[in-house]
């Protein structure tokens, strides 16, 4: 089982991000430091009994958790990125009529993005130790016509974003008010958060 703690490692520690996210690599690579992408391949859904941050924190440890089983001497970062329109879970569209769907049901409201985090390790007991939390951002939407909502996604095709929007692109002109404590959070990886983390474990990034 995994450990919720953290020691002393040096810097010479391996990073791997636990992802395939193209989104998630380019905010990584902002803190200039050398890692690999490994993907986890774990089943994502959400249990019966969870809330929406909770299924994000879980996600993230189990991500970072899995792929730290296999190595020694690496950290691995685990991140999942859950939308929460007032406790029911906003899923990826996955298609332009599913998306066409979301947007509306967003359209003036205030939706929560929770982006759980995790940071993991082989022990020398062979256990994973590992340290988590959640990073939530909360978005308030204009109010979107149809005509709008269709212009925005042909232009964009969001249709592997939770919530069918890019903040780091055109989708931040769909909103009227972001409210977080670290801007990269709502991308998918909390990067205050995973420096902290980091830092727990004496990985340096400066």
């Amino acid at each position: 089982m995994p450990k919720n703690t953290a020691k002393g490692y040096n810097h010479m520690s391996h990073l791997i991000l636990a992802s395939s996210s193209i989104y998630k690599k380019e905010l990584l690579s902002r803190l200039q430091c050398s890692f690999r992408c490994e993907s986890p391949h774990i089943d994502e859904s959400p249990q019966s009994f969870e809330t929406p941050p909770m299924a994000a924190e879980r996600l993230a440890v189990a991500k970072a958790s899995k792929v730290a089983a296999l190595y020694s001497d690496c950290l691995v970062i685990g991140a999942d990125q859950i939308a929460d329109q007032n406790g029911i879970f906003i899923n990826k569209p996955e298609s332009h009529e599913q998306a066409i769907k979301q947007l509306q049901q967003q359209s003036g409201q205030t939706i929560l993005f929770h982006s759980g985090l995790a940071l993991a390790r082989l022990g020398p007991d062979g256990s994973i130790e590992y340290q988590s939390t959640v990073n939530s951002t909360q978005v308030t939407f204009k109010k979107l016509s149809n005509e709008t909502i269709e212009k925005y996604l042909l232009l964009e095709k969001p249709y592997d974003c939770a919530g069918s929007f890019k903040a780091e692109g055109l989708g931040i002109s769909l909103f009227s008010e972001i409210k977080s404590t670290d801007p990269s959070s709502l991308i998918g990886l909390p990067l205050i958060d995973l420096c902290t983390l980091l830092d727990n474990f004496n990985y340096k990034i400066i």
